[in-house]
């Protein structure tokens, strides 16, 4: 629900605080062992909300969240673009009205960083100019605990308006940008990179980072070319050995290889951070940071199979995920039956859902959806609602891939649909009814060939993700990590392709050797004998990666 409870009463408190810096800092917002990484539009307050809702009140200090990254100069120059990706007080949010002015007039707390909710919370920025990001940070300021900045994102847009991990080569620039926050903002600065091709010139670059003014240094362990098919692994070897030759006071996260739970002090153990960051193995199950409830707890929403390979069930998810935002938008939540287990009546099991068509004198359902969406305000401006529809993608990735009618639903819901998004609950509620049945009917052996894993011929153990699958499978109605191909495996089967560069650059090479020999392909061994020739660049690069990257644990193969 909205965290109206003392909002009401109460106002933000417009007092600066001391400002703390590193270890000190850590310790005064509970020391959080684990954290929901930054991700564009997908790390919103409700997301939030889903993730902490899995821990007890005790628990939850130990987690600390970061929003989606925002750009900073929008953020900054544009109410509307603040409107709708942090919604912090019931009061437009306005930047201090002079350079100088700190302590804005008091607010009534919302969403985004409210006291009694959504704390401990950084916010991140993309930015390339210091004024900027100074100017977006000071709006934030007193809803959030510190401002983080985006020094990892390794996306072609990144790349385009240079910020994320394409800053890496002007570390003066980078040296600025946290030098600014540190010396004249009221909350702490931090930042997140990515690892660099040398053990040598990652050190540098976080004490670079250090040196500027950071808290606290979030450490990917991928680099900036590790992304899509060719994300691989992440390298814990080189987080640990950084860990050692920064001062010991200094306070690290790790990023990269979460896929379940007891990753995240496998995570820890190996190299000795203070603290875990998820960010796929969280969108896939929300539930990541919270251990099994203790048998005999969990109730309905915690399935229990007989191998031992438990989780959370996903249209339990499902349904407190629409909760949840049914609350951030003053909504109330439908009435739902009980969620089904074996022994319930099943009649309704026999209804068909039928999703919500087009009525007799109404425009076509798309027209019909954007003009639903447009007379409500809540909707419109609710960066709760952007998301849904990857969030549930995310969540229901398994069982879309055996119903797909549940997939197909779903690619057409449009945003603020919620009539269609409680439809298609009720279809998943029914698909995981059957699935126990036919589970408990046959003891097991109804789920038995999809828990099968089929290694890629030809692809050694160390280069294959087949043990990370074989250890984290569950069920389709269990929420679980989506593994990616590792590059070796992805190459065979085609998923990675040359670019056009790189396929004229190939064909050039192969005419130039076509006229000096002929070579025969029946000469090639090993799993790349049928790739063919203008793939040879590309697996040039997969190779390439691989002696780059220094790993221990090649089944983990995501987060």
């Amino acid at each position: 629900m909205a965290p109206e409870a003392n909002a009401a009463s109460q106002k933000c408190d417009a007092t600066p605080k001391q400002k703390l810096h590193g270890r000190a800092f850590y310790e005064s917002i509970g020391s959080p062992k684990y954290i929901v990484a930054p991700m564009v539009d997908q790390s919103e307050y409700a997301w939030r909300m889903l993730t902490r809702s899995f821990l007890s009140d005790a628990e939850r200090p130990q987690v600390l969240a970061y929003t989606p990254m925002f750009h900073a100069r929008l953020f900054a120059d544009t109410q509307k673009y603040r409107d709708s990706h942090f919604q912090a007080t019931h009061e437009l949010l306005l930047p201090p009205s002079s350079d100088t002015e700190t302590t804005p007039a008091p607010t009534t707390p919302f969403l985004d960083g409210n006291p009694s909710t959504d704390r401990p919370l950084f916010v991140q920025f993309c930015a390339n100019d210091p004024a900027a990001l100074l100017a977006a940070a000071r709006i934030v300021a007193p809803h959030c605990d510190a401002v983080d900045l985006n020094l990892g994102c390794p996306q072609g847009i990144a790349r385009k308006g240079h910020y994320g991990a394409f800053l890496q080569e002007d570390q003066d620039l980078i040296f600025r940008l946290i030098n600014t926050l540190h010396l004249h903002l009221d909350v702490p600065v931090t930042a997140k990179i990515r690892i660099l091709d040398t053990r040598e010139a990652t050190l540098a670059y976080a004490q670079n980072v250090l040196r500027a003014g950071a808290s606290i240094l979030t450490v990917h362990g991928r680099r900036r070319e590790q992304k899509g098919h060719l994300t691989g692994v992440a390298d814990w070897e080189t987080i640990r050995w950084l860990r050692g030759q920064l001062p010991r006071e200094t306070v690290m996260f790790a990023n990269g290889n979460v896929l379940e739970h007891g990753d995240l002090e496998r995570c820890i153990e190996a190299t000795g951070v203070d603290g875990v960051m998820s960010a796929e193995g969280n969108l896939s199950n929300p539930g990541i940071f919270a251990a099994a409830p203790a048998e005999g707890q969990g109730g309905r929403a915690y399935w229990r199979g007989r191998d031992g390979k438990w989780g959370w069930r996903v249209d339990e998810v499902f349904r407190r995920y629409l909760d949840i935002i049914y609350g951030a938008l003053g909504r109330e939540v439908p009435k739902r039956r009980a969620l089904f287990v074996p022994g319930d009546e099943e009649g309704w099991l026999e209804v068909p859902v039928g999703l919500p068509g087009k009525k007799e004198g109404e425009p076509p359902r798309k027209k019909r959806r954007d003009e639903v969406a447009k007379g409500d305000e809540a909707v419109m401006r609710s960066p709760n609602v952007v998301g849904m529809q990857a969030h549930l993608f995310n969540l229901l990735r398994h069982l879309v891939s055996v119903h797909t009618d549940v997939r197909d639903a779903l690619a057409r819901v449009r945003m603020g649909d919620f009539e269609t998004f409680e439809a298609i609950l009720a279809m998943v509620e029914q698909k995981v009814a059957r699935g126990l049945l036919d589970y408990k009917r046959t003891n097991g052996e109804s789920i038995a060939e999809y828990l099968k894993v089929v290694a890629v011929e030809g692809i050694p153990d160390e280069e294959s993700s087949a043990g990370a699958v074989r250890r984290c499978k569950r069920p389709w109605w269990v929420v679980q990590p989506i593994i990616r191909p590792l590059p070796a495996e992805a190459l065979v089967k085609g998923a990675i392709r040359p670019t056009k560069k790189e396929m004229k650059q190939e064909e050039k090479k192969k005419e130039e050797e076509e006229a000096k020999t002929k070579t025969s392909n029946a000469e090639q061994k090993g799993p790349t004998a049928s790739i063919p020739a203008d793939l040879k660049s590309t697996e040039e690069k997969v190779n390439a990666l691989k002696r780059k990257t220094s790993f221990a644990e090649s089944e983990l193969v995501s987060g």
